[in-house]
């Protein structure tokens, strides 16, 4: 595999070939990514689990948060413990596979996926549906103390499609896909533009530099 970064050596790139290049094929057969924006992907992946020690095989979670702060100045615990655990079920540390997932999917335009991701984000109960207190605290921080919360109440009403006093995941979907841009209601879960462009600078992704710059050659 030809060297992709000036700061790994060639014995490195070869023990990342070897460690990744399996895994960057498996990906690729099934991803709509390139095999260069995984391979990029999986080489600041490596370059992480490089820095955990010789023996170090995965990333740990710690490390993920402040790619969270860094890339999309999220410092909120439960957005990145849900994101997390929406990929992974390891609670100590994200997999390179899991690594990849999450950006192939900060990277997707297909609604479908982006409203599952988001809905397991939004219960934070699991008990599949959303109910008026998981509204109510997800919305705190969009209200002020004495506002009127006719708002929340109309929020509720309006994703409460079947008025059984939850939110299920027909009930969202359906108003998601005819309002995409509500997909993200109950607060962020998805890059801007901005944040994809800076993320794709940082990772080397071609794919997002033409997404976020549709007029560059």
């Amino acid at each position: 595999m030809e060297n992709l970064d000036s700061t790994v050596d060639s014995t490195e790139n070869s023990k990342f070939s070897a460690l990744y290049g399996g895994l960057i094929k498996e990906i690729a057969a099934t991803s709509k990514m390139s095999t260069l924006d995984i391979t990029c992907l999986l080489c600041v992946y490596y370059k992480f689990v490089r820095f955990n020690g010789p023996g170090a095989k995965q990333m740990k979670k710690n490390q993920f948060y402040q790619i969270y702060l860094v890339l999309f100045n999220v410092a909120n615990v439960q957005v990145i413990e849900r994101s997390l655990l929406a990929i992974t079920k390891d609670t100590k540390y994200v997999s390179p596979r899991a690594w990849v997932d999450l950006f192939e999917l900060y990277t997707t335009e297909d609604l479908e996926r982006r409203m599952k991701f988001a809905f397991e984000v939004y219960d934070t109960k699991n008990t599949g549906v959303i109910d008026r207190e998981q509204v109510g605290v997800a919305c705190e921080k969009f209200f002020h103390e004495g506002d009127d919360e006719d708002e929340l109440i109309e929020l509720r009403a309006k994703f409460d499609v079947d008025k059984d006093g939850v939110i299920s995941f027909e009930d969202y979907s359906s108003v998601v896909s005819q309002q995409p841009v509500l997909v993200e209601f109950l607060g962020w879960l998805f890059p801007s533009n901005e944040e994809r462009d800076l993320m794709a600078h940082v990772i080397n992704m071609d794919s997002m530099l033409n997404y976020c710059n549709p007029d560059a050659k």
